[in-house]
């Protein structure tokens, strides 16, 4: 599975952007699909995951109320919709795909396959 971000860019402290995640191969629609991001200096940290068919997400309390993540099986594509972002969600941001479709993992261990990531950078 190959998987390529795209949607990043500069925006506004209070704006939105949405990033999307295309994926190759076939099994995508079995995957659940995580978003992570890495700030300048920090670890990589659980942004948020959906299951495979789309019917079960999980966010970091960070996030929780201004991101969501839905995904298209018919598009091999995941996105991560970003709304009242701020100065501190400022990271490079990266999907990434774990072959358990049930789970929700918040750890990247749990995961197999990474994007290249896409840099989001909110001004104050």
């Amino acid at each position: 599975v190959q998987l390529v971000e795209s949607g990043g860019g500069l925006v506004q402290a209070g704006g939105s952007l949405t990033l999307s995640c295309a994926a190759s191969g076939h099994t995508f629609s079995t995957y659940t699909m995580g978003w992570f991001r890495q700030a300048p200096g920090k670890e990589r940290e659980f942004v948020g995951a959906i299951t495979w068919s789309g019917g079960n997400t999980y966010y970091a309390d960070s996030v929780k109320g201004r991101f969501t993540i839905s995904r298209d099986n018919a598009k091999n594509t995941v996105y991560l919709q970003m709304n009242s972002l701020k100065p501190e969600d400022t990271a490079v941001y990266y999907c990434a795909a774990d072959s358990d479709g049930s789970r929700l993992g918040f750890s990247s261990r749990a995961y197999d396959y990474w994007g290249q990531g896409t840099q989001v950078t909110v001004s104050s």
